[in-house]
């Protein structure tokens, strides 16, 4: 007979994990009690030798659907008899103040609670239905342990069918701090004109609304979605125009797996990633000459598409004959509303909105993911993935926050043996989203009873998040954004020693003052760098390809020469417009220098005709990677004089786009060859999947080892967590 004590870490509060234990002990025969506490969960064993030692084998394996064990600690202990086993509240364990038990992510609704809003039950129908194996987590609590009375169903009392549900450790809603039905839960209203309306069945009367063209707001688990009738292209126009988005593409919501099918191609990964409990957008090829893809996604050959994540949804969909667009309900970059009140002010022309009386404490976007060489590439880490953690090898003596950047903005905290990366928060030029980023901060802060000794922020002056950081008074480091982005890449696949970095996006700021954004690091110190560029009009120019295509020109060509080229970049412009750039370009007036890989990508968009302004970031990337042709091999000559980079571009090749991507690529294998490094790839241009899946088969041809971001994002919100990975490693 022996008695253990044993500390579980990871995911495993409100996860249904002390149920998996008090289920095992039982079956094993063993006393004792498991409990959480601030860190995690601690469970007391005593019985036979041969029944702890099979607990202990079997506790990491067949684990509920949303258990995470990162840690577990056993010792040996004085015997204690009490002749049963049983989950307790109470918090026995003793110095164990500090709190860093993981807050999990909101949840795709199960499996088992769609049978339930289908049957006959107090579930039926029930919206806000959810167990201990799905629902919302991150949008509801307000600070650990994750305790009903720390979320925002505090104030809904339980009545006496789900409180025998919520203390029945058999029952899959023991515990599940979220659990409500028709009788105690939320209750969810249908407004028009700012008038609630009277309706018996919500689902019908908003799935006629949608029919009838109507735009909508409804309030989802993380923020509110607007939505609309897929199909109907005039209702589709109405909406982009708005939203001011001409162009950019929306997400859809499909009601089934076979019904994305009719849109889209899907191999067996992007369906499971379709079904999977993270229920993310998922990045999928459009079907040639499909209608309704061509209305959602224009001049692009990808869709982003996903299923009901919610009970609402579900619902909804059974009256519901076409998909609906589901697209975060902003404006522009900013966060996700999560206010009715907010909608009524920002989104006048929503025709109904459909709200529920329970507050959403964190917003929380939809992630979206692709699958780059049949393995899964994070685009918005957000509801499903986010808030999510890392643990570390080692234990720290500081707790640290990482500010990141100015766009995607996230912010990453690093204590004892943690690492925490927030979800997607926002661009924030936006006064209103950089409220969210510091409300973010506090609640992250809350969380974890975390309290900043360091600040890690960019070296952009002007990032908001920079300004805010320094107004602290707490101890403070910069780092080099491109050098951020090569260690996100390290933290998450925990990478040591000497890489070769590729770092390439649209711009940041660099150590000599201009703007990086094709860079090569040899460990920390950047070796290669593109040819700079001028960037007419400075930020001006980023919203418009055509001056970066320009300035790219007047490089190559007299004044006289540009007039008379017949380019697409040339008709764009009067030629009283080129004189005066070209004298701005001479005297370098309001333009800076960029090595930007992505400005090149505007560059080219811009001389094939392809794009000559920018609707949204990182359009001329998805155009460029739309219309480049895989049987092209052919590419553009270059030089590495002084280790800067530059291509000698034809700027009348038809296949210009095919070529300079194709150059791309072997710029980088031709470097890593000559260098003789593992490779490590980041920043928002090796989101470009044509780009980063021709470099695969390029380094596996080679035998080069090579890391990118997967499961952190390669563009700006990946920032803090390189910003963090660097201190802690230096």
């Amino acid at each position: 007979m022996i008695r253990k004590s044993i500390l579980v870490k990871g995911n495993v509060q409100g996860v249904g994990f002390r149920p998996f234990v008090y289920k095992l002990a039982l079956k094993l025969k063993l006393e004792g009690f498991v409990e959480n506490n601030n860190i995690g969960v601690v469970i007391q064993i005593q019985g036979e030798q041969s029944a702890v030692h099979k607990f202990e084998n079997t506790l990491s394996n067949n684990l509920p659907p949303l258990a995470k064990i990162t840690t577990l600690k056993s010792k040996e202990i004085e015997l204690f008899h009490t002749g049963r086993f049983e989950i307790i509240k109470e918090n026995d364990v003793k110095n164990l103040a500090n709190k860093s038990v993981a807050v999990s992510p909101d949840i795709s609704i199960c499996d088992d609670c769609k049978l339930d809003i289908k049957n006959k039950s107090k579930f039926e129908n029930y919206f806000g239905t959810n167990c201990t194996n799905c629902g919302p987590r991150y949008s509801i609590i307000e600070t650990v342990p994750y305790d009903r009375i720390n979320t925002s169903m505090k104030d809904f009392i339980l009545c006496k069918f789900c409180q025998k549900d919520y203390e029945n450790p058999l029952n899959r809603r023991y515990h599940a701090q979220a659990i409500s039905c028709n009788n105690c839960g939320p209750k969810i209203t249908l407004s028009i004109d700012n008038t609630i309306i009277k309706t018996n069945n919500i689902y019908k009367s908003v799935s006629k609304l949608i029919a009838s063209g109507k735009i909508g707001a409804v309030k989802g688990i993380g923020g509110f979605h607007i939505i609309c009738d897929a199909n109907n292209s005039t209702v589709i126009e109405k909406l982009r125009k708005y939203k001011n988005r001409p162009t950019k593409p929306f997400a859809i919501m499909f009601k089934n797996i076979n019904n994305i099918r009719s849109v889209a191609n899907i191999n067996k990964l992007e369906e499971n990633l379709l079904l999977s409990k993270e229920a993310p957008i998922v990045i999928l090829n459009k079907k040639v000459n499909n209608k309704m893809g061509e209305i959602i996604a224009p001049n692009i050959n990808k869709i982003g598409c996903f299923l009901p994540y919610s009970a609402f949804y579900h619902l909804l969909f059974n009256y519901l004959p076409n998909p609906i667009i589901a697209t975060s309900a902003n404006i522009n970059s900013q966060s996700i509303i999560k206010d009715k009140n907010e909608i009524i002010k920002k989104l006048p022309y929503m025709n109904f909105i459909v709200d529920y009386d329970r507050e959403i404490i964190n917003s929380c976007d939809d992630s979206i993911v692709q699958l780059i060489n049949d393995e899964i590439n994070i685009l918005r880490l957000s509801r499903g993935y986010a808030p999510t953690g890392i643990t570390l090898p080692f234990k720290i003596h500081k707790k640290i926050l990482a500010v990141g950047a100015n766009n995607k903005s996230t912010i990453c905290l690093a204590f004892d043996d943690k690492l925490i990366i927030s979800p997607y928060i926002g661009d924030l030029d936006d006064i209103e989203t950089f409220e969210y980023f510091k409300r973010t901060i506090d609640t992250f802060s809350k969380f974890y009873d975390f309290k900043a000794d360091v600040i890690i922020c960019d070296k952009h002056a002007s990032y908001a998040s920079t300004k805010w950081a320094k107004t602290q008074n707490i101890e403070l480091h910069s780092i080099q954004h491109h050098l951020a982005h090569i260690y996100s890449v390290k933290a998450e696949h925990n990478l040591k020693g000497s890489y070769l970095g590729f770092a390439f996006d649209g711009t940041g700021y660099g150590d000599d003052k201009t703007l990086w954004g094709g860079e090569v690091f040899d460990g920390d110190e950047r070796k290669y760098s593109f040819k700079q560029i001028k960037l007419l009009g400075a930020n001006k120019a980023i919203k418009e390809p055509k001056r970066v295509a320009l300035s790219l020109l007047f490089d190559n060509y007299n004044l006289k020469e540009v007039l008379s080229l017949d380019l697409p970049t040339i008709k764009a412009f009067s030629s009283n417009e080129i004189k005066v750039l070209y004298k701005a370009y001479v005297k370098n007036i309001n333009s800076p220098l960029t090595s930007s890989v992505g400005r090149l990508f505007d560059a080219i968009a811009s001389v094939s005709g392809t794009l000559q302004i920018n609707e949204f970031e990182g359009q001329s990337g998805l155009l460029c990677e739309a219309q480049y042709d895989s049987k092209c091999k052919e590419t553009f000559p270059y030089s590495l004089s002084n280790n800067i980079i530059d291509i000698k571009f034809d700027f009348f090749d038809k296949q210009i786009i095919s070529k300079f991507i194709n150059t791309l690529a072997n710029i980088v294998v031709n470097i890593t060859l000559k260098e003789k490094k593992d490779v490590i790839l980041s920043g928002g241009v090796f989101q470009n999947k044509v780009l980063l899946e021709l470099l695969i088969l390029k380094f596996k041809k080679n035998n080069i080892k090579y890391f990118y971001n997967q499961r952190t994002c390669a563009n700006d919100s990946g920032i803090s967590l390189g910003q963090i990975w660097y201190y802690l490693n230096k």
